[in-house]
């Protein structure tokens, strides 16, 4: 049995391809957090059982962090 605890590491390859869909732009990834990081939009898209999330209303605000 799998611990839920357990973090899922996203496909390296995966990130590389992957923009912010509202930018464009480059995103980070934050393996502590599980999101992707979107410096140009300010937002933070989570990362959940391994699929990241691209939606912006799904997206949480970094200014309210």
């Amino acid at each position: 049995m799998s611990d839920p605890q357990t973090q899922r590491v996203v496909d390296p390859k995966l990130l590389e391809i992957l923009v912010c869909p509202v930018t464009r732009g480059p995103l980070t990834y934050d393996r502590e957090a599980q999101e992707l990081i979107s410096e140009g939009a300010g937002l933070a898209y989570p990362i959940r059982d391994g699929i990241p999330i691209m939606l912006p209303d799904e997206a949480r605000s970094l200014e309210a962090s």
